[in-house]
């Protein structure tokens, strides 16, 4: 993977943050937006975690800081889209309305500077977990803190014995969302929705799992999350759309490594 140094974007793609859940690695993504120079953020969905704050509030500094690290981007000019997700579901109860700057709005299409158009949507629309077993989908969540306990403590004893990172939740939900989604693959779908839209691309965020392909002539582009991989969707100047990846074993420093789609 090529290095990069932090640079001005067009356009960044920031999904799945679940601001006020323990999991959130909010400095990490403090120490992007710092040095972060960008004309237009899309927020694609579950920024906050409203379904762990019903349960027990949850809200430390760093999680209020990138909430006005946002805010004030805005006023200085940077476009903020947000799309609600699943976990910030009550904000798609001002669909067309803006607060502090932030456009709240369902979907988006997204022109790149090369002219070809984009999807925004955060996914859960076409994920038959939450779509058809919200209870399914609430437990879920609460293991999913669980199985990151069990993460750290597992990861411990593997770099003991100079082994590679695992994870347990990211491992699970795969395999829980492919169970369960019987009517096709989440990526499938979105790529026919980004088509019904007379799209050329889908930009989207929900499982957690950073990629970037084709399917069947469109491409999709998965932001991943801040809770394990720390990826963030960014479009260059002269419309190129790829993947950034934080470097979660070093310091909290803005340097990215770049993985362009396969």
């Amino acid at each position: 993977m090529q290095q990069t140094e932090p640079a001005p974007y067009r356009t960044v793609f920031i999904s799945d943050v679940h601001l006020g859940a323990k999991t959130c690695q909010a400095e990490r993504l403090l120490a992007f937006l710092r040095d972060l120079e960008a004309d237009a953020i899309y927020l694609v969905g579950d920024i906050i975690d409203g379904w762990q704050l019903k349960t027990g509030w949850y809200w430390p500094q760093p999680h209020n800081d990138v909430v006005q690290k946002l805010l004030r981007k805005a006023r200085k000019g940077t476009r903020l889209v947000y799309v609600p997700g699943n976990h910030d579901e009550f904000l798609r109860n001002y669909f067309g309305t803006h607060f502090g700057g932030i456009e709240v709005m369902a979907d988006a299409v997204h022109v790149a500077a090369d002219g070809k158009r984009y999807l925004v949507t955060h996914g859960d629309r076409f994920d038959l977990v939450v779509k058809h077993a919200r209870w399914l989908s609430l437990f879920g969540d609460h293991a999913n803190v669980l199985a990151m306990t069990i993460n750290k403590v597992t990861n411990w004893f593997r770099r003991r014995f100079g082994l590679g990172y695992w994870s347990l939740s990211g491992w699970a939900k795969l395999k829980l969302k492919r169970a369960v989604n019987y009517i096709g693959d989440f990526e499938q779908a979105l790529a026919a929705e980004a088509r019904r839209h007379r799209c050329d691309g889908v930009i989207c965020g929900h499982i957690h799992h950073p990629a970037a392909r084709d399917i069947g002539g469109v491409r999709y582009v998965n932001c991943g999350d801040w809770v394990e991989n720390c990826t963030v969707v960014v479009e260059r100047q002269d419309g190129e759309i790829e993947i950034l990846w934080t470097l979660p074993s070093q310091d909290l420093s803005p340097v990215t490594q770049r993985a362009r789609a396969a």
